[in-house]
C-alpha cells in the first residue's frame, strides 16, 4: 500500500471487510472495532505480522496479546479448555471476557503472541464487524487496542489515526466502541483456583456466580496477560485521581455531582463513563491545561475496571 495513502479508512461493510481480510491475509495491520474498544489486528500464526503489532505500538516484548477467535471449536485449536474453561465460554462468549489459557503444543500461534509464556490469551468478541472479520479471513487474529504502547486506548477510528498514523495499513471506521473498557481477563489456576488479572466490563461477581468459587488476589508480578504494566492507558499529562474540585491548571473530569469541564456521566451511570472514559481522557490530553483531574468514582461493578485503569494513566 501507498505509504502516503495510509491508513485507508474502510467502510463496515462486505467491501471493506473483504478489502481488510486481502490486507490481514497478506500480513498487513487493520485496526478494528471490537464492543470494547478498537483493536489492531494481524494474523496470529505468523511472527512477522505479530512483530508488526509491536513495531507499530511500540509495545514491549514481554506483554503477550489476546488471540480473538471465531467460536469455541476455533478457541479449542488453540488451547486447552478444562470444563470450567467451557462453563464460561457457554455463559460470556461471545463477549467481553478473555480466558487464560494452556496452549496447545501443536497451536498455529506465533511466539511473540504469548510472550513466549505456556498459556495464551483467548476471547470471541461479540461485535458484528470483529465477527464478519475474523470469518473472511478464516484465520485466528491478535489484537491488543489499536494505539501506541501506554497511552490511552483508542474508541472510535479518529483516535486510532491520530496516536498511529501511518504505521498501519488500514481502519475500519464503525463509529463509536459500546463498553469502551477493554475485556475481563481471567486466569484459570489448578486446584480450582482462579484469578482476575485485568478488571473490564464482566465483574468478578458475574464470573463468580459461573464458576462457584470467589477470585483470589494476583499475587505473581510477572506478566501474563494485556493491561498488567503499572503505567498503562496514559494521556502524556499528570492525573489526579479523586479530586472534587480542579485546580487553574487542571483539566476536570466529572461525574455525577461532579460537573467538571466535561462529564463521564452526570446521572453517575457506570456504564456511561466507562463507554466515555477513554474518549474523555484524549480530550483531556488535546486540551490547554497542563494536568488533569478526575472525580471520584465508586469502585462497585464496572466501577472497579475504571479505577484500575485511571490507577494505571496516573502510574
Amino acid at each position: 500500500m501507498d505509504h502516503a495513502s495510509r491508513p485507508a479508512i474502510l467502510t463496515p461493510d462486505r467491501e471493506g471487510i473483504a478489502e481488510a481480510a486481502r490486507i490481514l491475509r497478506e500480513g498487513g495491520l487493520v485496526a478494528v472495532p471490537t464492543e470494547t474498544v478498537y483493536g489492531l489486528a494481524a494474523r496470529a500464526d505468523r511472527d512477522e505480522s505479530v512483530a508488526a503489532i509491536y513495531k507499530a505500538k511500540g509495545r514491549p516484548s514481554f506483554n503477550p496479546l489476546i488471540v480473538h477467535v471465531a467460536g469455541l471449536e476455533a478457541a479449542q485449536a488453540l488451547a486447552t479448555f478444562d470444563a470450567r474453561a467451557l462453563q464460561l465460554a457457554d455463559a460470556f462468549w461471545p463477549g467481553p471476557l478473555t480466558l487464560v489459557l494452556p496452549l496447545r503444543d501443536d497451536a498455529p500461534v506465533a511466539a511473540a503472541v504469548t510472550a513466549r509464556l505456556a498459556t495464551v490469551a483467548l476471547r470471541c468478541p461479540a461485535h458484528p464487524v470483529m465477527r464478519a472479520l475474523i470469518a473472511e479471513t478464516g484465520l485466528p487474529l491478535a489484537a491488543p487496542s489499536a494505539n501506541r504502547s501506554g497511552g490511552v486506548s483508542p474508541t472510535d477510528a479518529a483516535h486510532v489515526v491520530s496516536s498511529l498514523e501511518d504505521r498501519i495499513d488500514a481502519v475500519i471506521d464503525a463509529g463509536t466502541c459500546e463498553a469502551g473498557l477493554e475485556s475481563t481477563i481471567i486466569a484459570l489456576r489448578e486446584g480450582g483456583r482462579w484469578q482476575v488479572l485485568r478488571p473490564g466490563p464482566i465483574s468478578e461477581r458475574r464470573i463468580a456466580a459461573v464458576l462457584g468459587t470467589s477470585s483470589e488476589a494476583v499475587t505473581s508480578q510477572a506478566i501474563e496477560a494485556p493491561g498488567q504494566l503499572a503505567s498503562h492507558y496514559a494521556p502524556g499529562k499528570p492525573v489526579r485521581l479523586d479530586a472534587p474540585t480542579a485546580q487553574a491548571d487542571e483539566f476536570h473530569i466529572g461525574f455525577g455531582d461532579v460537573a467538571g469541564d466535561v462529564t463521564l456521566s452526570a446521572s453517575g451511570d457506570l456504564d456511561e463513563a466507562a463507554a466515555r472514559l477513554y474518549a474523555l481522557l484524549h480530550e483531556a490530553a488535546a486540551s490547554q491545561q497542563k494536568r488533569i483531574a478526575v472525580a471520584p468514582i465508586p469502585h462497585d461493578g464496572i466501577g472497579t475496571a475504571i479505577n484500575d485503569r485511571l490507577r494505571r494513566a496516573a502510574a
